[in-house]
């Protein structure tokens, strides 16, 4: 038996398999509306065999974008513009989730293939905001937040919620990771407030808690809602695992379901040690200590490899983001390789010559 070939279910989801499409940024959209190519993306991702197909990161507001061409979820356009995609994911056997996020004082940025660097006001940009006047590197320092900014956005994670569930979408992630602003809040690097949202760790925590906790309220009790969570900032002083721990269990407690473990984009000078699966002993410790699921993430190319992570118990799922841009049939060439048959739609049932589709 293939444990990644192994449906799963959270709350009344079942997820067919625990290949899941990461969250990959396609900065393709108009006004944040997806496109032809989310639908091509996406679709193909699911036809290749994933079980959950989460899609790029969903602004919750304009100023929340990390480009002017990212994906949104703050309006009725968009939200008719996501239907067919949920739909055709579904369509495949495919479970339709989506990532729900503000890029804090990351926005305002051209899109990488163009260097990816902050956007003047002349030429599209717009002020970010952060918890404190604390610049990302060489980017224009963000207006700090004021309580009524974090009342307002608490609002706008909610109503992304309620709009996600219009358009269809079965799974709900609430982007905290990656220096967007719930990281930014978190870390002590990015946060250096004076009042009840910043000091100490359960000041640091308690706007991203209360976005979760909107969105958890938000969404159908009867479906999940995952958290991603960069579980480091790897940088000295700066948000960790003892303190990712901690923030898991709190998400437990009010209700969230698995936790999609990242790490680091807090700090322009972090140093960052990569190889084959760097990020899944963070998984690990997470699903271990606070008692939840967890997706691993991170250099996870091969089949075996997968499998290796699900069978030790290091994690419940696995993530997949470069290597599913590089094969979106990555699925099916993994089950193969596992020995697992799995069923092709119809329209290619020609080329399945045998029980293994060889």
């Amino acid at each position: 038996m293939s444990l990644l070939f192994s449906p799963i279910t959270l709350r009344s989801v079942t997820i067919p398999n625990r290949v899941f499409v990461s969250p990959m940024c396609e900065y393709s959209c108009e006004d944040g509306v997806p496109n032809d190519w989310h639908l091509v993306h996406l679709g193909s991702r699911a036809v290749g065999g994933c079980g959950l197909v989460l899609t790029e990161a969903a602004s919750v507001s304009p100023e929340g974008r990390i480009t002017p061409w990212d994906a949104g979820i703050w309006s009725a356009a968009q939200v008719e513009a996501w239907k067919p995609i949920v739909a055709f994911i579904r369509g495949q056997g495919a479970v339709p989730g989506i990532q729900i996020a503000h890029a804090g004082r990351k926005a305002s940025c051209d899109k990488p293939w163009n260097g990816g660097k902050p956007l003047a006001r002349d030429a599209g940009g717009w002020k970010t905001l952060g918890p404190s006047e604390i610049a990302f590197g060489d980017y224009p320092a963000p207006r700090m937040m004021r309580p009524q900014d974090l009342e307002a956005c608490v609002a706008d994670f909610r109503l992304a919620a309620d709009r996600a569930l219009q358009a269809g979408f079965e799974v709900a992630e609430v982007h905290a990771a990656h220096g967007y602003l719930l990281h930014e809040f978190l870390s002590p690097l990015s946060n250096r407030r004076e009042d009840d949202f910043g000091g100490s760790l359960s000041n640091r925590m308690r706007f991203p808690l209360a976005v979760a906790r909107a969105v958890r309220d938000a969404w159908p009790a009867d479906k999940p809602v995952l958290v991603r969570l960069s579980a480091s900032d790897w940088k000295e002083d700066g948000w960790d695992l003892e303190q990712s721990i901690a923030f898991a269990h709190e998400l437990k407690e009010i209700g969230v379901d698995m936790i999609d473990v990242s790490s680091g984009g807090n700090a322009a000078d972090q140093k960052i040690v990569l190889g084959p699966g760097y990020q899944v002993p963070f998984a690990a410790a997470i699903r271990r200590d606070a008692g939840i699921p967890t997706a691993a993430v991170g250099l996870i190319t091969e089949p075996v490899q997968a499998e290796h992570i699900l069978a030790t118990g290091q994690a419940d799922a696995v993530c997949l983001a470069r290597a599913l841009l590089r094969d979106p049939y990555w699925p099916r060439h993994a089950a193969k390789a596992l020995g697992v048959p799995m069923a092709w739609p119809n329209q290619y049932k020609r080329c399945d010559t045998g029980p293994l589709g060889r």
